[in-house]
């Protein structure tokens, strides 16, 4: 399946129906009167989230989406029937923006979560309505009013609360299969992993988190080198970064390539740096990774910065990592949890009147 994370399209609500004009004699109402019923209400169009779906795919081919219209009034005063609303299921983390301003219209993220991007046109009166002692053949009727019409610009951005950055075939892929059912392809040469992945950690029977492997990154990923900047997006809402480094390779400098991840993410959203990063060296199994690893975890931590190290082949070292990410995870929850808390007090304490 092809994942698709980006898509343009036209909403065109259905218009409101058209009130009737109608008069009518029965054998025991002699004189008659107006009997003109309203038209319907015109259907809307509501992206709805699902949680089964994972990518915008099912909307690539469908450019308009369009509701269906309200039936006009009939005689009898029979109303008409209203348009049915057009349901478009879409994934958690879908953002709606309008095409026109480049404006947030929704961030469609809780289970059933819906947003009405056009909203049906009203039904017009029949002439039933407007009888009154002044005017008891009214020969005019509302006309009903057009349903809305946007086009809009859907954005998908996984909702995941950890996140694997590093370069190319630096082991996001293995580690993400190693600690959940995910399964993305993984080999032994760069940009093996071309679509973002999401697996369930679980770490107790009732607890689990939400990892998210993107492709890798490299220099240049925040201006697009890569495609990165599309997958950086991917990032945007997770809590925890994992930092991954290869240094099997001995003519690579894990620390010049730990400033270049970091810098591109600076660049794309200063905020990434703001969020709590683990660093940790992969391929533990690899005789030249053991060999380096002393060196390495010495001169990052001189630099204030501690190194983990694993080998998700043998899952050497994947259980304490996983500790570790879950007792980084909490904390930084809570603390948010505690800021949003102040400031929400600190908002009721301002507009209260003294």
């Amino acid at each position: 399946m092809h994942f698709i994370d980006e898509i343009r399209l036209s909403a065109k609500a259905g218009d409101g129906g058209r009130g009737c004009v109608a008069f009518l004699r029965e054998k025991y109402r002699p004189r008659g009167g107006p009997a003109g019923g309203d038209g319907g209400e015109g259907g809307s169009v509501i992206f709805r989230v699902d949680r089964q779906l994972n990518t915008l795919i099912d909307l690539a081919h469908q450019k308009h989406l369009r509701a269906e219209r309200g039936e006009h009034g009939r005689g009898k005063e029979q109303h008409g029937k209203n348009g049915q609303d057009l349901i478009v299921p879409v994934p958690p983390g879908t953002l709606v923006f309008d095409e026109e301003t480049n404006s947030l219209l929704a961030d469609l993220r809780g289970p059933h979560e819906e947003f009405p991007v056009a909203k049906g046109g009203r039904g017009g009166k029949g002439n039933a309505h407007f009888a009154s002692s002044t005017n008891r053949a009214p020969r005019f009727a509302q006309p009903g009013t057009p349903g809305e019409e946007r086009s809009v610009r859907l954005e998908l951005r996984l909702l995941a609360d950890v996140g694997l950055v590093g370069f190319p075939n630096a082991g996001k892929s293995t580690l993400i299969s190693a600690v959940s059912a995910a399964r993305p392809r993984v080999a032994d040469f760069p940009f093996t992993t071309l679509t973002p992945h999401l697996g369930v950690v679980r770490y107790t029977e009732e607890k689990s988190f939400v990892m998210a492997d993107v492709p890798g990154l490299i220099e240049g990923a925040h201006e697009g080198h890569g495609l990165g900047d599309r997958f950086l997006r991917h990032l945007s809402r997770t809590s925890v970064l994992i930092h991954l480094l290869d240094i099997s390779d001995g003519n690579r400098d894990p620390w010049h390539d730990y400033q270049i991840i970091n810098n591109e993410l600076r660049l794309f959203d200063p905020a990434f740096l703001a969020r709590p990063q683990l660093i940790v060296v992969t391929k533990l199994d690899l005789p030249d990774t053991r060999e380096r690893l002393p060196e390495v975890q010495s001169f990052f931590s001189q630099q204030g910065k501690d190194v983990l190290a694993i080998s998700a082949v043998t899952r050497e070292g994947v259980n304490a990592l996983v500790v570790q990410i879950v007792r980084t995870l909490e904390r930084y929850k809570a603390e948010m949890s505690l800021l949003e808390e102040t400031r929400l007090s600190e908002t009721f304490t301002f507009s209260s009147p003294a």
